[in-house]
């Protein structure tokens, strides 16, 4: 089997969350991940949410592209991982988040389904 040589890295970046307010959403995905919001650091068009893993998350409100429409996500973008599943969706529901799909078990394997202020789905997951 020949080996394919590509300048492509085999790892995922960053991924874009497109946004209508930038400021908002910043502040919505910092207390989504109990990190500190600093007002002062959110600079249209878009905002790097701080994270502490080799995958980005960058927040883009488009300001530079007028003829930008944004169009929700009603698929998963992406997920978050937490140890404990029911008490993510604790979390979730008591910050009166919309949660589009309760939580799903398949063996030990568990994940929920819920939107951001613009109204993509994200998803939790413990794996």
């Amino acid at each position: 089997m020949n080996s394919i040589v590509s300048p492509i890295t085999c790892k995922v970046n960053n991924v874009f969350i497109h946004v209508s307010d930038l400021e908002r959403s910043a502040e919505w995905y910092s207390k989504l991940l109990g990190i500190p919001f600093i007002k002062e650091n959110v600079s249209s068009p878009v905002y790097n949410i701080p994270i502490s893993a080799e995958t980005g998350i960058t927040l883009d409100d488009h300001t530079l592209d007028p003829s930008f429409q944004l169009k929700p996500s009603n698929h998963v973008l992406f997920n978050f991982f937490v140890k404990d599943i029911d008490e993510a969706y604790k979390f979730i529901k008591d910050k009166g988040i919309t949660i589009v799909k309760k939580i799903e078990r398949v063996g030990d394997f568990a994940y929920f389904n819920f939107q951001d202020l613009d109204g993509n789905v994200l998803m939790i997951c413990n794996c």
